[in-house]
């Protein structure tokens, strides 16, 4: 009897084990709690470290009620190269950003600050006399904003970003066609790759502002292939439970959907831009070339750079990965603008 009852426990508590991985599988999976102090993090406490890059917090609601934080910022894409006329300017260049797991948006705006810098210095005379608007989106439950993250609650988060920036736009330049063409390029990081290309391939997008570009940094290829990276033991249980996950953050089923999705309305795809750590210790590297393989095979325009000596959360911590960075920006602008 003793081995008998010994051998049920076992299971009895693995079964239990799983049952709780598939419950609380949000709280599993996205972390806004971390670091502790997260939650109360400031603007004013980074703005010495942004290089007078001038950051606003603005707040706007998802479809379902849930207030949101952001930080927004707007530059000259030419250093000091403000158009005197606002509708002169041949486009407005918006950057919607979604950040990784785990922290909040003002510890990443010093970094995110050399990156627009960088490109306001990039001295390219197609990009005068353009704008670029950086808007840095905090999911629910992350920095200030209200909720709880889960998949579909982060699906309503980036379509509520998108709803901004149109709104934003038609307030700064009025409705018509004389107003400068918004250029939206989305850039996600680790599992803001996911968001990002949920967004591309099935999210409600204002007519006015179509996506035109993606940059992803440290992308992986959906929850369950990291769930296969990080435990490939068969004797646990959690790459076995994908049948039950309600978070998929599936970029590689994205891109189809999203190169469908421009053939049918005879439009240009938006093009990709992947900006992967070279020493990710958390994402193979056969995640980004797969996604660059797939892009290629459904006829995305897409290119692949390598931040060197890079984790996977400091990609852009190095100055080499912020100059990859605001290259990836600048190209993705200057292909919006020959695809008309």
């Amino acid at each position: 009897m003793p081995p008998v009852v010994f051998v049920g426990l076992l299971v009895a508590l693995y079964v239990w084990k799983c049952m709780m991985l598939v419950v609380f599988q949000n709280k599993i999976i996205y972390m806004p709690g971390f670091p502790p102090n997260s939650r109360w993090e400031l603007i004013d406490n980074y703005a010495n470290h942004c290089g007078g890059i001038k950051w606003t917090d603005e707040r706007t609601r998802a479809a379902d009620g849930t207030d949101l934080a952001m930080a927004v910022t707007t530059v000259p894409m030419q250093k000091g190269k403000f158009p005197t006329d606002k509708k002169a300017a041949r486009a407005h260049v918006y950057v919607l950003y979604f950040q990784g797991n785990a922290a909040s948006i003002p510890p990443r705006l010093p970094d995110l600050s050399w990156v627009l810098r960088n490109i306001s210095d990039s001295h390219n005379p197609n990009l005068a006399p353009l704008q670029i608007t950086f808007v840095c989106l905090s999911y629910r439950g992350y920095w200030t904003s209200r909720g709880r993250p889960s998949e579909a609650g982060l699906r309503l988060d980036a379509e509520a970003g998108v709803r901004w920036i149109s709104q934003y736009h038609e307030q700064l330049y009025g409705p018509g066609s004389e107003a400068p063409e918004p250029i939206l390029l989305l850039w996600g990081q680790s599992i803001g790759c996911g968001v990002a290309t949920n967004l591309a391939a099935t999210g409600r997008i204002p007519e006015n502002v179509p996506i035109r570009g993606l940059l992803l940094e440290t992308p992986f290829l959906s929850v369950r292939t990291m769930l296969e990276t990080l435990y490939p033991q068969k004797w646990l249980p959690y790459k076995h439970l994908w049948p039950f996950l309600r978070n998929h953050l599936d970029s590689w089923a994205n891109l189809v959907t999203i190169a469908n999705t421009a053939r049918e309305k005879g439009c240009p795809p938006p093009n990709i831009f992947i900006l992967e750590a070279e020493r990710d210790e958390l994402v193979p590297p056969e995640h980004a070339e797969r996604l660059l393989e797939r892009c290629q095979d459904l006829g995305l325009p897409v290119e692949r750079v390598k931040s060197p000596a890079a984790f996977h959360s400091d990609a852009i911590m190095r100055v080499e990965g912020k100059r990859l960075a605001a290259l990836g920006i600048v190209r993705l602008t200057k292909q919006a603008l020959d695809d008309g």
